[in-house]
């Protein structure tokens, strides 16, 4: 990796990382930016979907099942676009779940670059399998 693309990959991984910041999920606040070109062709960050209460647990602190994960909130965005995610690096605060996994290898996107280990990590194994780039990217101190 050239020392320019590790700068980019620190840079939006920030970004992504304040994007969390606008999640209405209290147990986890995850943020993504999809980037192509060195723009940024959409965001997302957990939270229910379009016209729900802006409320993502429970009573109990679970999180509601229909609650969107940030990849797919910035991949569905991008589906309403007139742009696309091909070749497109995804940058996200926590690893990818299976089924954003899934999403991301549909969308064409064809690298991932998280920032925070999740407990399953199968998301980032099927990611592997399907040949996309996926870089861990600790938190620079």
């Amino acid at each position: 990796m050239t020392e320019k693309q590790r700068l980019l990959d620190n840079r939006y991984m920030r970004m992504a990382r304040i994007w969390a910041e606008n999640s209405y999920c209290e147990r986890r606040k995850v943020g993504a930016l999809l980037v192509k070109n060195q723009m940024i062709i959409s965001d997302g960050y957990n939270g229910t979907p379009s016209g729900f209460e802006n409320k993502c647990e429970d009573e109990n602190n679970v999180s509601k099942p229909y609650v969107l994960h940030a990849e797919a909130n910035a991949i569905s965005k991008i589906a309403r676009s007139h742009n696309s995610s091909d070749n497109a690096t995804l940058y996200v605060t926590a690893s990818p779940c299976i089924e954003c996994a899934k999403l991301i290898i549909q969308a064409g996107i064809k690298r991932v670059v998280y920032g925070e280990k999740y407990r399953i990590m199968d998301g980032v194994e099927l990611l592997e399998r399907a040949n996309i780039e996926v870089l861990f990217l600790e938190e620079e101190k």
